[in-house]
């Protein structure tokens, strides 16, 4: 093609509110050419004569120079400013890269495949089906919308997110996904990374913002979580102190807790060590050899007390009720919230929050520990058709684990939306 004239300039300097992002200031009679090279490399257009490098690998200096070197290829004038080209010159890595043995092009390698999945994601080229938290990082479903069809699992977040396996069909990988990942698995793409939100708003052009706007209530306080071996003391004093259940081991990795009357049982899976892995297994039976009646699971950091009061309830259900679950969550001060779909109720410390889904089955009612389910520190699901009792039990010891009020909430009861409901009979459940 022929070189555009030289009057034609483009400056690159560093952005100072997004290191290392790189502003690229354009003019002369064929500036629109200029532009129109760096938006095929990457660039996007802030403003009429600017444009803006903001890329998920940080690698924004190593491509200004390969797009600064095109461009003088090209005819233009180009200019990049010292601080720049410090960056430019300056080799560095990742602190603690999780492969250490990648040479420092394949490390840009690996970034620049993260960086083309970014990209094809927010230009809606690759959907997301769903996402889920495997105890170490971010995984999702998804399907390329266009070109050659491709279902893919994706592993990790920002720079590190690599597509690790490809499918031929939809339905094929979304069912492996839910194999893999289980009650993890959540709806749709996960929440954008703090990277990916601070390079949407360079994007588009969004001026940062100053302390007073980005001031944000204090963080919540950490969750109580069950220490490691916590499940497996509690187990054991189980079986030593309530003879009422019998103990069986079919396999190494499993213990079943049986209740005498063969209408209840937990089960412990001793190799549940993330926050995400299902620890615990509990059902009730409507006969020793009936159909289950409903069940719940709870994660590797479920506190103990919670399990204890399941399993006690369960025993030997008090003969006095301790009232409906958001009854004792409004004496203990916890804060109501209605959603389209479910309800909530907050920990005053927001460090508890108790959820019930009317619609659902399967995850009719919900405890986690932390402000958002997909971050949660643990969880307890619990299916439709279990005794309101036993959830206002629940309810009280989530409620027992954190500092009493220093006041009595001044709020009358919420109004009829918060109300959390109480769960319907459980149905018969049909024989084949």
């Amino acid at each position: 093609m022929p070189h555009a004239p030289a009057d034609a300039h483009i400056r690159f300097a560093l952005r100072p509110d997004h290191h290392p992002s790189v502003i690229a200031t354009t003019s002369g009679p064929t500036a629109d050419a200029a532009r129109s090279h760096l938006h095929d490399l990457g660039w996007r257009s802030i403003s009429p004569a600017t444009m803006v490098l903001a890329r998920i690998d940080r690698e924004e200096p190593h491509y200004t120079a390969q797009a600064a070197e095109q461009l003088r290829q090209y005819g233009f004038t180009t200019e990049i400013d010292a601080a720049l080209q410090d960056e430019i010159d300056t080799e560095w890595t990742w602190a603690n890269y999780p492969m250490p043995w990648c040479t420092r092009d394949e490390i840009r390698e690996v970034g620049a495949e993260a960086q083309r999945i970014h990209d094809d994601i927010a230009k809606g080229r690759l959907v997301i089906h769903l996402h889920a938290d495997d105890g170490h990082t971010t995984v999702a479903v998804g399907s390329y919308a266009t070109g050659v069809r491709r279902h893919v699992h994706l592993h990790g977040e920002n720079h590190l997110r690599q597509i690790s396996t490809s499918f031929d069909t939809e339905t094929e990988a979304v069912a492996e996904f839910h194999r893999l990942y289980s009650v993890a698995v959540r709806p749709g793409p996960a929440p954008l990374t703090d990277l990916e939100q601070s390079i949407r708003r360079v994007h588009s052009g969004t001026p940062p913002a100053t302390t007073e706007e980005t001031s944000a209530p204090p963080p919540a306080a950490e969750p109580p979580v069950a220490e490691p071996g916590e499940h497996e003391a509690f187990l054991a004093a189980l079986f030593d102190e309530e003879r009422q259940w019998e103990r069986y081991r079919p396999f190494d990795e499993t213990t079943i807790a049986s209740h005498e009357s063969l209408t209840m049982r937990a089960e412990f899976h001793h190799e549940a060590r993330h926050r995400t892995d299902v620890a615990w297994t509990i059902a009730e039976y409507d006969g020793p050899v009936g159909q289950r009646l409903w069940h719940a699971t709870l994660t590797a950091g479920t506190p103990v007390p919670l399990i204890r009061a399941m399993l006690q309830y369960l025993d030997a259900p008090p003969r006095e009720t301790v009232g409906l679950p958001d009854d004792v969550l409004h004496e203990a001060a916890w804060h109501p919230a209605s959603h389209p779909a479910r309800t909530t109720w907050a920990a005053p410390d927001r460090t508890i929050v108790f959820e019930s889904t009317p619609h659902a089955v399967a995850d009719r009612w919900m405890l986690y520990g932390g402000e958002d389910l997909d971050r949660a520190a643990w969880t307890i699901r619990l299916s439709a058709g279990v005794h309101h009792d036993l959830l206002a039990h629940v309810a009280s010891a989530a409620a027992d684990l954190l500092p009493s009020p220093t006041q009595p909430s001044p709020r009358q009861l919420p109004a009829a939306a918060h109300r959390l409901p109480a769960p319907l009979p459980a149905q018969p459940a049909r024989r084949r």
